[in-house]
């Protein structure tokens, strides 16, 4: 009968304790949600959004957190590269503000970036690398992969033999972000590089974003000289500039000697990259004069460059200057100013004869080109620029504009992504999967075979030590596991069952806390089944497998839910006895990955693999339950 009457439930008190017992129920079920759901926020995080502590993330309800979010991997996390692209003063990702839409300067953009055939080494696309939000895969980098395995049949050998890499796995495969701005930045030629520039070329337009000589100038050069306020330059050169948005790079050295003309020089000679350095025809006098100085003969520049000249007037000037070898350094050293050993002549590109040549002069070409006019290009784009200069590649309003058109695909992508990452890590190494799988089915099989026939004999034929061995069984409970992993790692050893499957199943192939629960529910089946199952003729394998052990289901599920909880689980005996990666379980894998991981995949780790403990206990539920009570009714 009930504790508490139907009757006395009316009263008031009564009412007042239970609604005081569900109060309590519901804030400890709070207090467990609160921080899965915080977990399930942040496996979602990356760098921009590491510090947030919310159970709903930012992204999915704000366009400008998605914004970003989605900023940080398009420039593949590198803060330089946005504020270049953008001519952003926001120290941060986060700090990042969206762009004002113009979708008539967005549309003059994607038509100069379609009629002009652009080099590989004037921009990159993103999604490619995440080293800020280490262990993250990004969407781009898993489409190249995808390509590459399509490409070799999955065969890791024949890419790293072709493709001349040394990749020890499929997720290995990583590729570093290219940047042409500074000078000592070159691009590898390897085919690996070539094939990665194979695919970036025929990825979308909004997924490029283009290296700005003149934002790398300004922002990097400039600013890291004189900093971010813009009064300390205006009192070196003289200038009153608002901010640094009047302030340009000029496509070839100011005129009048002054500390802009210092910087200009200092910046092109030295600082950008050579492949956005041109020099005019008219100083291939001086040039061949260099080179004349520098070797002597031409037999001996011939021999050194690897060419065949026939005479010094007939050697090119350098235009796009080749990614490396003795033609990259001489035409480096003569931008620079080369002195010739005895030290009487100096060598050096005539100052006047520099030029610069980017994404900024060509966009600007194409729009006067276009409109002829300031004026016309302002009513035709809606701007309110006073020149040419003004007009800067619109890679922000481009970016934006795209982005409003994915908001949501992007917020998909960002919330599976450290998943997917976790998920490809588990399945591209080794035989994570089918090793756990394996390892699991063997454990409950033992489990259900080995404990039960031992309890079964205690059980059925109590011989008179059973409370001495039931005694020694619950001491080994007594040891933590610790303590018997160093013998059994010896002990396996000498048998020689390293990295097998043997080493796994064996240390815990018998329980002593299995058999004592199972003993316990054998003693309470009625003995009678047993004297009529042996008049009718059974014998004990039959008694043992059709009485016994079909009447015993739910303490054996109990028993086959510990073992696999045991095996799935197991990490530190997993790893020690199987130290070969061909044999890692699930567990070993991800302590891998966690160790070079962010907040983020670390917690999509922990709820990925907590997946199949859970739905194990969702859909057994019935019968574990059984399996606690049945035992105590009893």
């Amino acid at each position: 009968m009930p504790i508490v009457s139907a009757i006395g439930r009316r009263h008031w008190k009564v009412r007042l304790l239970v609604w005081g017992i569900f109060a309590s129920l519901a804030a400890g079920s709070v207090t467990m949600l609160y921080p899965f759901a915080l977990m399930l926020a942040g496996s979602t995080k990356s760098a921009v959004d590491s510090p947030d502590a919310k159970i709903v993330p930012p992204f999915l309800v704000s366009d400008l957190a998605l914004w970003r979010k989605h900023a940080e991997a398009h420039f593949n996390e590198s803060q330089d590269m946005m504020k270049t692209a953008y001519r952003s003063e926001a120290p941060s990702f986060r700090e990042l503000l969206e762009p004002k839409p113009n979708p008539a300067l967005a549309d003059a953009w994607r038509t100069f970036c379609e009629r002009t055939p652009l080099p590989f080494y004037a921009y990159m696309v993103g999604e490619v690398d995440a080293p800020r939000s280490r262990g993250v895969m990004p969407q781009r980098l898993r489409v190249f992969k995808r390509l590459l395995a399509e490409r070799f049949g999955d065969d890791l050998g024949r890419l790293n033999q072709e493709l001349g890499t040394a990749f020890t796995s499929w997720n290995a495969i990583t590729y570093q972000p290219e940047e042409y701005l500074l000078r000592r930045n070159k691009p590898s030629m390897l085919p690996f590089d070539q094939a990665f520039r194979d695919f970036k070329a025929k990825q979308p337009l909004d997924s490029r974003y283009y290296f700005s000589p003149e934002g790398y100038f300004r922002m990097a050069f400039l600013q890291s000289r004189y900093g971010k306020d813009i009064a300390h330059y205006n009192q070196t050169h003289g200038t009153a500039h608002a901010g640094w948005d009047a302030v340009h790079l000029s496509r070839q050295a100011p005129a009048a000697p002054s500390a802009e003309r210092q910087d200009w020089e200092e910046f092109v000679r030295g600082v950008l990259n050579l492949y956005w350095v041109r020099v005019d025809a008219a100083a291939a006098p001086q040039y061949h004069n260099y080179l004349r100085d520098k070797y002597t003969t031409l037999d001996a520049l011939n021999h050194i460059q690897g060419a065949s000249h026939k005479s010094w007037d007939s050697i090119p000037l350098v235009d796009e200057p080749p990614p490396s070898g003795v033609v990259q350094a001489d035409w480096d050293a003569w931008l620079q100013g080369w002195r010739s050993p005895d030290g009487k002549t100096f060598h050096q590109a005539p100052l006047e004869a520099l030029r610069v040549h980017g994404v900024d002069f060509l966009f600007r070409d194409f729009l006067a080109a276009q409109y002829q006019s300031v004026a016309a290009a302002n009513q035709a784009l809606g701007t309110s620029h006073s020149t040419w200069m003004d007009f800067l590649p619109p890679q922000a309003e481009f970016h934006h504009e795209a982005f409003l058109r994915q908001t949501g695909e992007l917020r998909r992508e960002f919330a599976t992504r450290n998943f997917v990452a976790v998920a490809n890590h588990i399945v591209l190494h080794g035989r994570a999967v089918l090793n756990t799988v394996v390892y699991c089915l063997l454990a409950i099989l033992a489990a259900l075979v080995v404990n039960p026939l031992a309890a079964y004999a205690l059980s059925r034929y109590r011989p008179p030590s059973q409370y001495k061995v039931l005694l020694f069984l619950m001491l080994t409970m007594a040891f933590p596991p610790m303590v018997t992993q160093i013998p059994a790692f010896l002990m396996l050893r000498e048998l020689g069952m390293l990295n097998t499957y043997w080493a796994l199943i064996l240390p815990g192939l018998a329980n002593g806390y299995s058999i004592f629960l199972l003993k316990g529910f054998f003693d309470s089946l009625p003995r009678e089944l047993y004297e009529s199952a042996a008049i009718d003729g059974a014998g004990e394998v039959r008694i043992f497998l059709q009485i016994t052990m079909s009447l015993s289901t739910p303490i054996l599920a109990v028993i086959a839910l510990g073992a696999f909880t045991g095996a799935y689980g197991n990490f530190m005996m997993a790893l020690l006895v199987c130290q070969d990666q061909k044999m890692w379980t699930i567990m070993p894998w991800l302590y891998q990955l966690q160790q070079s991981s962010s907040e983020g995949v670390v917690f999509a780790s922990l709820l990925l693999v907590a997946a199949p403990t859970l739905l194990v206990f969702v859909f057994c539920q019935n019968v574990i339950m059984r399996g606690i009570v049945v035992p105590v009714e009893k």
